[in-house]
């Protein structure tokens, strides 16, 4: 657990090391300090090391002691040259100066899931590494959820994950099952939801050869290859109540027959079932059984919505970004701001709602930097002024002519032979003496833009409307002109 492990505290100047202490201990981490000449004594003797933090100077000496601890994160903390280490892989950041709150968390963080994940510590059912990632979270609620996990996995109990769709369920679930002692053993999922009730018996205990039309041959039902393992039962809330008896038989039991079979099987399996419905209140409805309510429910567990713990929303999307970027090559990063205002968004779709967004934005704006304006309309919760970019006057006045010459085709190619060549109106002549063609442009721009907004009322979107273009780049024109809204 995160407070048994210790952050080892490096550093000559005992000043600077002290205030490194005071903020740890505001944090809530545990810590040792040390000078660079006792690293290595303090490190043998220290057990359950979370990092070392190096501040200030680095030597040799230090340099090769890094190296000798692969399994061991490092950080940087005010070092004055880091560069001999920069190509050391347990090297995993640099905390700034002044200390940054949100740095700190993240890089501890980091440090905890370079030790969750060494080579020699990687679960071996093959995806519990991955899906660990999932339960990330330094809200109370996932502390919650994980001191549950860790309580209940090497027990034999029933567990009921409680909670709303996209919250992350099944990974609580498999979590469950890669840290008890059927971890060797397989994990089966099933969506109770998802299969007709016809079916969902033959899906669950097998049939036997001829059971029923279509039964060519005997096959094994979702209990046995279970067997010795973990069997996920997720939607349980929409299992037909005839089922319901027959798996409360199972669960009190412990045998089972296949479809059209007199063989009675053991079933050595641990139920896991997990439900975003309210199955008290479908008891009192009739539609769920009391008595396998009350087997299932041995240990329940909330899985916690996402607009309950929206603090973890930015390291949430962290790792989200890491896994597109692993699995797609492409990435998008997002200002303080655009988190901002995702942490107060309500999340009705929970993590798979985030997970959805951040895929789109990825899409949308790969490899950028998303703000609060590029994000969608309904995850703007803050008000910010997009920010407007200064060009030089001769792009300005090239986008001038483009808009008000917009659609002329002056390729004289195209000119028919027998047409009549162009005669510029009188209004449209050029004087004998010439003009000032930029100031002329404005002129024109100018008078165009006031008939708009004089009627369109004042409204800006209306006026871009009626002179196609966008309200930001007429709102960026007014403000060069100094255009008032009001031209009364």
């Amino acid at each position: 657990m995160q407070g048994q492990k210790k952050i080892v505290i490096v550093g000559n100047d005992q000043e600077r090391c002290q205030q490194f202490e005071m903020i740890l201990s505001f944090v809530g981490e545990q810590f040792v300090s040390c000078t660079q000449a006792e690293l290595a004594s303090v490190f043998t003797q220290t057990e359950h090391i979370l990092a070392v933090v190096l501040i200030e100077h680095i030597d040799q000496q230090i340099i090769d002691f890094v190296k000798s601890q692969p399994k061991c994160p490092f950080v940087f903390h005010d070092v004055l040259d880091p560069k001999d280490l920069n190509d050391c892989v347990n090297i995993l950041g640099e905390l700034s100066v002044p200390l940054n709150y949100a740095q700190l968390t993240e890089l501890i963080h980091h440090c905890h899931q370079y030790h969750n994940k060494l080579p020699n510590k990687r679960n071996k059912s093959g995806c519990g590494t991955s899906l660990l990632r999932s339960l990330i979270g330094a809200s109370q609620p996932m502390q919650q959820v994980r001191f549950l996990i860790e309580q209940v996995a090497s027990t034999v109990a029933n567990v009921l994950i409680l909670g709303e769709s996209g919250t992350g369920k099944e990974v609580i679930a498999r979590n469950i099952h890669n840290l008890s002692e059927r971890a060797k053993a397989p994990f089966v999922p099933v969506n109770c939801g998802a299969i007709p009730g016809e079916l969902l018996e033959s899906e669950l205990f097998g049939h036997e050869k001829g059971a029923f039309t279509g039964a060519i041959s005997t096959r094994k039902g979702r209990f046995e290859l279970a067997e010795g393992g973990t069997l996920f039962l997720d939607e349980i809330g929409d299992m037909p109540h005839p089922m319901q008896v027959k798996l409360l038989r199972v669960l009190q039991e412990r045998t089972f027959e296949r479809v059209g079979g007199s063989k009675s099987i053991k079933a050595n399996v641990r139920i896991v079932a997990a439900t975003h419905q309210h199955l008290e209140e479908m008891i009192k409805k009739g539609d769920f059984r009391e008595d396998l309510f009350y087997r299932l429910n041995v240990f329940p567990i909330e899985s916690p919505a996402l607009r309950e713990r929206k603090e973890d929303v930015p390291l949430l999307a962290q790792e989200l970004v890491a896994r597109f970027e692993a699995e797609q090559g492409q990435g998008v990063r997002f200002t303080e701001k655009a988190m901002e205002s995702l942490m107060e968004h309500p999340w009705s779709g929970n993590v798979r709602e985030l997970s959805n967004l951040i895929e789109r934005m990825i899409i949308m704006y790969s490899d950028q930097t998303v703000d609060v304006s590029e994000l969608p309309i309904k995850y703007q919760h803050i008000d910010v002024d997009e920010y407007q970019p200064e060009y030089p006057e001769e792009l300005q006045e090239q986008e001038a002519i483009a808009e008000l010459f917009a659609g002329f085709d002056y390729d004289e190619d195209e000119v028919e032979p027998e047409e009549e060549a162009y005669v510029p109106s009188q209004n449209g002549a050029l004087p004998e003496d010439g003009l000032n063609l930029k100031q002329h442009l404005a002129e024109m721009e100018v008078s165009l833009i006031e008939q708009a907004l004089t009627r369109s009322e004042g409204i800006v979107a209306r006026a871009a409307d009626l002179l196609a273009m966008r309200r930001t780049t007429l709102v960026e024109k007014m403000r060069k002109y100094d255009i008032q809204k009001d031209n009364d």
